[in-house]
């Protein structure tokens, strides 16, 4: 896949492609994709996915926090799994917000993006308001060049696969259920901070992780068991994301890993935890000694799960 923007798009190429955030690169998205290889083949049509690096809203609204499935960076590298041959980025303005739908499929699609065939979402909306749909974007597209067609929704298993869903799984811990509908692994990417080391004082050494994209969505608290991408290498992990309620930390959360099998000193390197399945729920024990217990025994599921 090749990454460009309206100024270095080919000037021999011509297009099939959509427009959307695509937040998650799921199944719905890559179904979408998928149909648009197939036509693109078809119409010997380059295709492209035209996306935006900051979500429109945050663009519109200072005061917007996305709650993000994907930073920036990891979307296009999902988005390269696709085997797409192009990923268009276009920077979303408060200009291009103000463009009609009409103008946005005329001056941006077709003049500047070379856009030929669009494909849209069953509910895909744009242009200023984004009260118009399918009927007129096919007649603003026949007046200028461009055939518009309509995708029908992804079901999986009854269940609506949208970036909205997978969210809401990861808020209740559902990780495994939302790796199925994104097709990978959730993942959370950052540099390892100093922590309390109270873990080493037990037996359980952890990473203290600050994530690098402060929208990204963070699972529910919990124990879950994880794969560890560090300094090249992969290992088993055992994650809490909590208020460590045993040691009274207040609400202040944190995000901790012990690394199975790992010694050395890590602070500052970047890591990638991929999660796997959530062990049990955050909760406080009366001492440190039950709590140590308590780590053993989950050292045994996280183990049980991640087999080699």
């Amino acid at each position: 896949m090749i990454v460009v923007n309206k100024d270095t798009i080919p000037p021999d190429k011509k297009f099939i492609a959509t427009v959307g955030f695509f937040d998650g690169v799921h199944l719905g998205h890559r179904f979408l994709i998928d149909r648009m290889k197939v036509m693109g083949r078809e119409k010997e049509l380059a295709t492209a996915i035209i996306t935006f690096p900051i979500h429109p809203r945050a663009v519109l609204h200072a005061d917007y926090q996305p709650r993000l499935l994907n930073s920036f960076k990891e979307k296009i590298e999902q988005l390269g799994t696709t085997g797409l041959d192009y990923c268009i980025v276009l920077d979303f303005s408060y200009k291009l917000s103000q463009l009609s739908a009409q103008q946005f499929i005329s001056q941006v699609l077709f003049e500047e993006l070379q856009v030929r065939i669009l494909l849209t979402g069953y509910d895909h909306r744009f242009g200023k308001g984004g009260t118009e749909a399918f009927e007129q974007y096919s007649a603003y597209g026949a007046a200028c060049g461009i055939e518009v067609i309509q995708v029908p929704a992804f079901d999986k298993g009854n269940t609506k696969v949208s970036s909205s869903e997978i969210r809401k799984l990861l808020e209740e811990g559902e990780v495994a259920r939302a790796a199925r509908l994104l097709t990978y692994p959730y993942q959370l990417k950052g540099n390892i901070m100093g922590g309390h080391q109270v873990g080493r004082r037990i037996g359980f050494p952890t990473a203290n992780i600050e994530v690098a994209e402060p929208f990204k969505v963070i699972p529910a608290l919990g124990v879950y068991a994880v794969w560890v991408l560090l300094e090249g290498k992969v290992y088993k992990g055992m994650l809490s994301i909590g208020d460590r309620p045993t040691l009274e930390n207040g609400d202040n959360i944190s995000i901790e890993v012990h690394i199975i099998d790992f010694t050395g000193d890590i602070y500052n390197s970047e890591i990638t935890i991929s999660f796997i399945q959530h062990i049990r729920e955050n909760r406080k024990f009366s001492s440190l000694e039950k709590l140590q217990y308590q780590l053993e025994k989950d050292l045994k599921t996280v183990n049980s799960i991640l087999k080699d």
